[in-house]
């Protein structure tokens, strides 16, 4: 059993899908979670509910990551909570927009980028003086990043910047004994990925997978857990596939 009894978690996005997932799979592995939401609050205060009534500890706190200065808002917030010191930061929040090429506009392009880039590397910037031996960061990575998907070409190359932050981080802060590691998931049923809902996107998801399954949010939320956890302590400037197979 992963046990994170002790250590103190932020996970942004947290309310809903894969965001939520990590959160619960942190909580249930021991750690205290604070629960990062941008909209939807009414969902991110039941996760808090969820993980206190199960005798864990959490807090939610709001910040627009999509801003300038949301990543900094969202640090000076997690150390008025935590004081000194975060042990786990899985920065899941993110957006998709799929669009042919000809399609895709600048406001577009650049908003996936200031969400799924810009936001998690400025969040490590702003906690890093709240980490340290021992502390595990997470970004998440995707299919997306090293396989085609549709029509996915912007949001891809933010998940390629994802794959290569992930080294630079790990290098850089390897020395501090802070380990840095991405996870890339495939196609999961979430808000995100609303075709993969569909009978059509169901049939295209399959197809591609090793697995004859749909993913679920825990699938990936156990893998985020065993990354925070001192089982992975060896693991560091990597991203995991977790993703049924696909595209193999």
């Amino acid at each position: 059993m992963i046990n994170l009894t002790g250590k103190t978690a932020l996970v942004t996005g947290a309310s809903r899908g894969i965001g939520r997932a990590c959160a619960l799979a942190l909580a249930h592995a021991g750690a205290q979670v604070l629960v990062h939401y941008s909209s939807g609050e009414l969902e991110a205060q039941a996760i808090v509910d969820e993980i206190r009534q199960g005798g864990g500890k959490a807090e939610k706190l709001a910040a627009d990551l999509a801003a300038p200065n949301g990543p900094h808002e969202l640090a000076r917030r997690v150390r008025d909570i935590i004081g000194g010191r975060l042990d786990i930061l899985v920065a899941n929040a993110g957006i998709s927009k799929a669009a042919a090429i000809e399609d895709t506009t600048v406001e577009d392009f650049d908003a996936l980028f200031a969400v799924n880039v810009r936001a998690p590397y400025f969040l490590v910037q702003q906690l890093l003086p709240a980490m340290c031996t021992g502390s595990s960061i997470i970004l998440l990575s995707s299919l997306a990043a090293h396989a085609s998907v549709g029509t996915l070409s912007a949001y891809a190359a933010t998940k390629g910047a994802i794959d290569t932050l992930v080294k630079h981080f790990a290098a850089a802060l390897g020395e501090r004994g802070i380990r840095v590691n991405a996870v890339a998931p495939g196609v999961v049923p979430t808000d995100m990925s609303n075709f993969a809902k569909t009978d059509a996107g169901r049939d295209f998801t399959l197809g591609m997978q090793a697995i004859k399954r749909m993913a679920r949010p825990d699938d990936i939320g156990a893998v985020a857990a065993f990354l925070a956890s001192d089982d992975a302590r060896w693991i560091t400037g990597d991203t995991l596939r977790a993703d049924g197979g696909s595209k193999l």
